[in-house]
């Protein structure tokens, strides 16, 4: 008998993890209630206010990059799920989690064109595993501006600024505005050294720069941001922090308006990009697959993976959403695939993240009756 899974309480623990991850300023609602206000002189050595944000992963660095990518992602849920998140009870947490990380970057961005997108060192934070409350390792802060150029993360920046106003708009139109104005203004790795080996920018930063452009334009509707993404199409790849196959997804979703089949020739580029990788994901391309573990689970990369599984499967369940409303179906090379097919895919790897797998241990930490209570070394897949 198939497993039953609460997907209203896995999205509840989901943002929470939001609130644990906060670093700052606490605030009075705080759910979280073992952590408590930390980083508090984070860019004061640099004569800049720069409390607030995420901390990344188990660490205790600021990663503008990823911050970025996550923030634009969870604006990108909203947007297409609000409605149900709202049906939860969640959608107020979720704008909470958004507005923590873009009142940082706003913070951040302290001239049009100066981002500081990072806080802290990656590589002596590794060695020394603390409390945030407690943390005596480095807070130098590192920014990108005209002579240190990062054109990657000011350009995942303005994407997740410019994603957020869209959540914003009806709610909060001041902030909104505040936003897009940001987003608006003005080599990532190359500026920043101590990010290496850590969030490098492996795709360099044309597909962040085409993501912001697609983003700017879906928030302000200006033509030029249009224009952009259409003079500069290129491959993509996975998704990932660095590489934008969603810039893809997203283009394609503007052909559902009348007014872009001018630019189908090009729109049609995308899609068929973010075709493939769906395929490639499905395993129904002839040549190029996304490997499978022999649980099920889809294995890009062996750091992380889970990453690359959520976001896939969400790119997966919005492309089902766009094939339903189209009266589509997906054309791969092993033959056609209808919009549920591709839907019970993608929560197959829900499934497999919530328990649904060889060890029958959810991966998701709060949910369900088992699930990972410690640090490990080996990773059971």
């Amino acid at each position: 008998m198939p497993l039953s899974f609460d997907y209203g309480d896995a999205l509840s623990k989901s943002l929470l993890y939001f609130e644990s991850q906060r670093s700052g300023r606490l605030p009075y609602n705080q759910r979280i209630t073992w952590r408590h206000h930390s980083g508090l002189t984070d860019g004061l050595e640099q004569g800049v206010d720069l409390v607030g944000g995420y901390y990344d992963a188990g660490d205790n660095v600021k990663f503008g990059l990823p911050m970025a990518f996550t923030i634009t992602m969870l604006s990108w849920g909203v947007i297409e799920y609000g409605g149900e998140m709202e049906d939860a009870g969640e959608y107020k947490h979720a704008l909470e989690a958004i507005k923590w990380g873009t009142d940082y970057f706003i913070k951040a961005h302290t001239h049009p064109n100066v981002l500081w997108g990072e806080v802290g060192d990656g590589f002596t934070d590794h060695y020394c595993w603390q409390r945030p409350e407690d943390m005596t390792t480095s807070r130098q802060a590192y920014k990108v501006d005209e002579n240190n150029p990062g054109s990657d993360i000011a350009g995942e920046t303005a994407a997740a600024m410019a994603a957020a106003a869209i959540v914003f708009r009806k709610t909060n139109p001041h902030y909104s505005g505040l936003l897009l104005h940001h987003a608006q203004q003005g080599k990532y790795d190359e500026s920043i050294e101590v990010v290496k080996g850590h969030y490098t920018s492996w795709s360099g930063y044309m597909d962040e720069l085409l993501w912001a452009a697609l983003w700017l334009y879906k928030a302000t509707n200006n033509e030029d941001y249009l224009k952009y993404a259409l003079n500069n199409a290129q491959a993509f790849g996975g998704t990932t922090w660095a590489i934008k196959s969603l810039a893809g997804m997203l283009s394609m979703l503007l052909l559902k308006e009348e007014k872009h089949m001018q630019h189908m020739h090009i729109l049609e580029q995308y899609r068929s990009k973010a075709e493939f990788y769906i395929c490639a994901c499905l395993d129904k391309n002839n040549v190029t697959n996304v490997q499978r573990t022999p649980g099920g689970l889809l294995y890009i990369r062996q750091w992380n993976n889970m990453q690359y599984v959520s976001n896939a499967a969400f790119l997966l369940t919005t492309y089902s959403d766009y094939l339903q409303a189209t009266h589509q179906n997906l054309t791969c090379d092993k033959g056609q695939v209808g919009p549920q097919e591709l839907l019970s895919f993608a929560k197959s790897q829900v499934d497999y993240i919530l328990g649904s797998n060889p060890t029958a241990m959810s991966y998701l930490v709060g949910y369900g009756p088992k699930y990972p209570k410690g640090c490990t070394t080996e990773e059971h897949l």
